[in-house]
């Protein structure tokens, strides 16, 4: 039997390519974006083209909108088998720089907009005993690069989401599971971002900090550009991580080509040591 899949943010990047590698397998994909009669109407009706495909309007910023969207899947399918939280905003800016409602804004998309997916999503899981959620979270999520600080924080906080409810829902029959991609070449970055806004704090610091900006921009984009990073690895990920028996999904996948192996020498050692802290406290 092939799944039925939700993935959210699939208006370009990552979200497109999920949605077309997943109904190329078989599976039923609802792939839920916001501004289908608007910016992304577009996109919307492109994906709604493909076989197995059913587009569905659905901003993760909004409760009503999650609750109205979601219900209409379990009404038309009456479950939903993986829920990939893949719709994010990123930005870029001095830390200080930031407005409390500019990384709120940030927040309320990466990290509420996952909650309000959790909310509406698990108890129909539990009810059958079964689910697989994957969260698409960042390298940046594991380490804090400067310049980028909200957008990190709110990355963060799903790894911590994830790995906290990762004991308390498995025995509900529900894997909650993490893919962590580096930097890839997506439209995120070009994308109309929540960028730091408020004004004469980047002169305050200085021409250091000015220089030491635009060197760090530089460096990341020609990284980018030396290894060319295909986001399809990305698809690829989830794939694999649904393919794979139910018990058997590591919690974190990392996705990162430029970091040629490192990223997953980080996971292995952290895991190994975090086992070792908590045992410390369970044993």
């Amino acid at each position: 039997m092939k799944n039925i899949i939700v993935i959210t943010g699939t208006s370009t990047g990552f979200g497109s390519l999920m949605v077309k590698t997943f109904a190329a397998e078989g599976n039923t994909v609802i792939a839920t974006m916001r501004g289908l009669n608007g910016k992304n109407a577009e996109a919307g009706k492109s994906l709604a083209k493909l076989d197995n495909v059913e587009v569905l309007e659905l901003d993760v910023a909004d409760d009503e909108s999650v609750r109205i969207a979601i219900g209409e899947v379990l009404k038309k399918h009456g479950r939903i088998d993986v829920l990939i939280n893949n719709a994010a905003i990123q930005g870029s800016g001095l830390l200080e720089a930031y407005s409390l409602e500019q990384v709120q804004k940030i927040f309320n998309v990466n990290v509420f907009g996952v909650l309000r997916l959790y909310r509406e999503v698990l108890p129909a899981m539990r009810l059958a005993k079964n689910g697989l959620i994957i969260n698409i979270t960042s390298n940046a999520g594991r380490f804090s690069p400067p310049f980028q600080v909200p957008y990190n924080a709110s990355k963060f906080a799903v790894e911590g989401i994830s790995e906290g409810g990762y004991d308390e829902l498995l025995q509900q029959g529900i894997e909650t599971v993490i893919i962590e991609p580096g930097a890839f070449l997506t439209e995120i970055y070009s994308k109309e971002g929540t960028h730091a806004d408020r004004a004469g704090i980047l002169e305050a610091y200085g021409d250091a900090t000015i220089k030491q900006m635009a060197a760090f921009s530089e460096k990341l984009g020609a990284a980018m550009m030396k290894h060319q990073p295909n986001p399809i690895a990305i698809a690829e990920a989830a794939l694999n991580l649904v393919r794979m028996p139910k018990g058997e999904r590591p919690l974190r996948t990392p996705v990162d080509p430029i970091a040629d192996g490192v990223d997953l020498e980080y996971d292995r050692v952290t895991s190994e040591i975090k086992g070792r802290w908590v045992a410390k406290y369970l044993s």
